[in-house]
């Protein structure tokens, strides 16, 4: 049964409540705040509530807008629930400004990491089944803070840092130290524009060509890549990697992507915004 206009307005309400909170570094239980909702809606259970949040991420990763951690994007949802999600982000005055803080909030990579923690594997492409959601660009929005954190070249120099440390830990874990120290932060030494920003290498010294894109944001979130990076991914093809890190400003986390990023990602073909789904 779908769910109604008080519904899907409460739940929504919910979400955006809890999504200020994170974007402001305060504690929130997700649990306590779904025993609360439970008792406005209209016999739901625990377990639709926890889907509606998810639908609710996917439509929010469509505006351009961050999500809570934890709510992996479903994007078959109500045309409903992207409208109430559309009206109330436009009427939050404190989603606008926690976000936009997020986006631009300079970052330093981390002084102690575990690096044997650190990678996690790569999301799949997700088709939609049903009612599809809309393409990209669709649902207007005050501002695309993806986009804006995109360009935060602070948090995108921290993580190419991070993925440079990583590259020459990962060569002198499998004993190859000769190699670790030829790794090469090339968009420092020689320039950005090569399509990539790490040379570095693999266990028989085939050479790795890096591109690293960084948010703060969640594991599901949105990248762009430029025209160069993606016809460089396309010639370099098993020899590319693109190197994910998200949730930077936590526990950074990283998956990796290999070859043409086409092969993976839903590109954009006007603003290139590669995603899941």
């Amino acid at each position: 049964m779908d769910w109604s206009q008080a519904e899907v307005e409460a739940i929504v309400a919910d979400y955006l409540k809890m999504l200020n909170l994170e974007l402001a570094g305060q504690a929130y239980s997700k649990a306590a705040h779904r025993r609360a909702l439970l008792e406005k809606l209209n016999g739901r259970s625990a377990g639709s509530v926890e889907f509606k949040r998810c639908n609710i991420s996917a439509v929010l990763i469509h505006l351009g807008c961050p999500y809570l951690r934890g709510y992996q994007p479903r994007p078959n949802y109500q045309r409903l629930l992207r409208e109430v999600v559309e009206q109330q982000v436009d009427q939050s005055s404190a989603l606008d400004s926690l976000a936009l803080a997020a986006a631009h909030q300079p970052a330093v990579p981390p002084e102690i990491v575990d690096f044997s923690r650190v990678e996690t594997e790569a999301p799949l492409k997700r088709h939609s089944i049903g009612e599809t959601s809309p393409p990209y660009g669709n649902l207007p929005a005050k501002r695309d803070y993806l986009a804006i954190e995109s360009r935060n070249s602070s948090l995108g120099q921290a993580g190419e840092e991070f993925v440079f440390r990583y590259e020459q830990w990962r060569l002198v874990h499998i004993g190859k130290r000769n190699l670790a120290e030829r790794v090469e932060h090339v968009s420092q030494t020689r320039g950005d524009g090569l399509g990539y920003d790490i040379l570095s290498f693999d266990a028989n010294g085939r050479e790795r060509f890096i591109e690293v894109k960084t948010t703060a944001f969640g594991k599901d979130t949105p990248f762009f890549v430029s025209k160069n990076e993606l016809r460089f991914s396309r010639d370099a093809g098993a020899d590319f990697t693109l190197c994910r890190l998200f949730e930077f400003r936590r526990a950074p986390k990283l998956f990796s992507l290999k070859g043409a990023l086409d092969q993976h990602c839903d590109l954009d073909p006007a603003t290139y915004r590669a995603s899941f789904s």
